[in-house]
């Protein structure tokens, strides 16, 4: 993994726990646990999916419904 697609990621998760912790009320620990403990980061950390390069709107959606229905939308 080059720099440039790291700190993509690194950008990515900072934007998504901001809008866990707005959205569901938590502290930054623990919206970046959610985040980094998700289906949905895993799926960001495979490069194939191209997630990583998709807007945190995007994503947050998509952790929003691994959330609320235990797993992410397909």
């Amino acid at each position: 993994m080059n720099e440039r697609v790291q700190f993509l990621i690194d950008s990515l998760v900072g934007h998504l726990s901001a809008m866990v912790m707005k959205g569901y009320g938590l502290s930054e620990l623990e919206a970046l646990g959610l985040v980094y403990n998700s289906q949905l980061y895993e799926k960001i950390m495979d490069l194939e999916t191209g997630l990583y390069y998709q807007s945190a709107m995007y994503n947050y959606e998509l952790l929003r419904h691994e959330i609320e229905f235990g797993k992410i939308a397909d």
